[in-house]
């Protein structure tokens, strides 16, 4: 069995952002040589996160909006994290939208159902943060 790591960095914008990441991920694959296996790839800090759905920008503002009402930002004084940061909002989105995903490879391809796409959540951006990419197999 073979195994490949890589880190993704992103330093965002905007305090949030969603950021279709399949192209890079499907160089990980092509770089690992594996055709056969699993990929995972997840954030590696506790206010972002990696999900897998429609790259459509109606959905982007959907989930900004659902986000934002679960969680909202403001005001800072709701949270009783919020003291020396203000991202207790930040934490909770990535709960909500989850660390990270797990997908099939077969026959040197990510198994990816035909709308699905793999993002970067930034709930707290604005600095570098990093996501890993694991692939192992054969």
């Amino acid at each position: 069995m073979k195994s490949y790591r890589k880190e993704l960095w992103f330093h965002t914008q905007k305090r949030r952002e969603f950021i279709n990441i399949t192209p890079q991920v499907e160089k990980c694959l092509e770089e690992s040589g594996i055709t056969e296996g699993l990929c995972l790839v997840n954030a590696m800090h506790i206010t972002a996160s990696v999900f897998i759905n429609d790259d459509e920008s109606g959905l982007h503002q959907d989930f900004e909006v659902w986000l934002e009402k679960l969680a909202p930002e403001k005001p800072y004084s709701q949270y009783q994290h919020n003291g020396f940061e203000d991202n207790a909002d930040a934490h909770l989105k990535r709960t909500l939208m989850g660390r990270e995903v797990v997908i099939a490879v077969t026959e040197a391809k990510l198994d990816l159902g035909p709308w699905e796409q793999i993002f970067y959540g930034e709930f707290d951006g604005k600095r570098k943060k990093r996501v890993l990419v694991k692939i192992i197999g054969e």
